[in-house]
């Protein structure tokens, strides 16, 4: 069964989403990211994506009450990224409730510290891959790297890794679909299993993720902005990814 995951962006408090990450062309779809939490919660969610877009922007935790708030609602578990840039943010996080936490940035330009959480928490460390065309940006997905998204997930693997969340950029928040190629070459580079993230729009996309679920080690799928604007209801992402639409 694919793992259908609602996504939560918290800007200044509030619940938005953004435009292939610009912060410049950001849509707010409430004022209480608590509220909409437990909406998706009452709807059949099982698990929640949870990302400080200003941590991740600034690289400095900035939502940290909303998202207390989340954890101290919620009974359903939650994984959290933006603005894990060093230990103290990563255990704070855990701290909060998060279930697992995302980190990218680190992995590029702090590998050492990555493997070392890895070590101390295990699979509730999970890597955040955004790529441009193949190539990692991290902060935010402010600054492009020349890394190479399937040679990172290759070392990821070997420091012991086991899920990354995978996201093409220019997909982000379009509605444009999956790249389904893209997550076809990254599985190809390595053994982890992959959630995958950007651009879902229909259920035929949820659909071909799960019809290659197994292939590709798909484990889940992060939706934003199709069930914000209702072009998908998450009853029916759940249906389709249990094969019974």
């Amino acid at each position: 069964m694919l793992l259908i995951i609602p996504a939560i962006d918290l800007r200044r408090g509030c619940c938005v989403r953004l435009w292939q990450g610009d912060p410049n062309q950001e849509t707010i779809y409430s004022e209480d990211p608590v509220q909409v939490a437990l909406h998706w919660e009452k709807l059949g969610a099982k698990f929640l994506h949870v990302v400080d877009l200003d941590g991740a922007f600034s690289g400095k935790t900035a939502n940290g009450e909303a998202v207390d708030r989340i954890a101290s609602e919620l009974t359903i578990p939650f994984q959290l990224g933006g603005g894990m840039r060093n230990r103290e943010a990563v255990e704070e996080a855990l701290k909060l409730g998060a279930t697992k936490v995302i980190v990218g940035t680190m992995a590029v330009e702090n590998p050492d510290l990555l493997q070392e959480l890895v070590s101390d928490h295990g699979e509730r460390i999970v890597v955040g891959i955004d790529a441009r065309h193949g190539k990692v940006a991290v902060s935010g997905w402010a600054r492009d790297t020349v890394v190479d998204a399937k040679e990172l997930v290759r070392h990821l693997e070997n420091i012991g890794v086991q899920e990354v969340v995978y996201t093409d950029i220019n997909r982000d928040g379009t509605l444009q679909g999956p790249n389904l190629e893209a997550i076809k070459i990254l599985s190809n580079s390595t053994n982890i299993s992959i959630i995958a993230s950007g651009g879902i729009s229909r259920l035929e996309d949820i659909e071909e993720l799960k019809r290659i679920k197994d292939e590709c080690r798909i484990k889940g799928a992060i939706i934003g902005k199709a069930l914000y604007t209702g072009r998908i209801t998450l009853p029916e992402a759940l249906a389709a990814a249990a094969g019974n639409k």
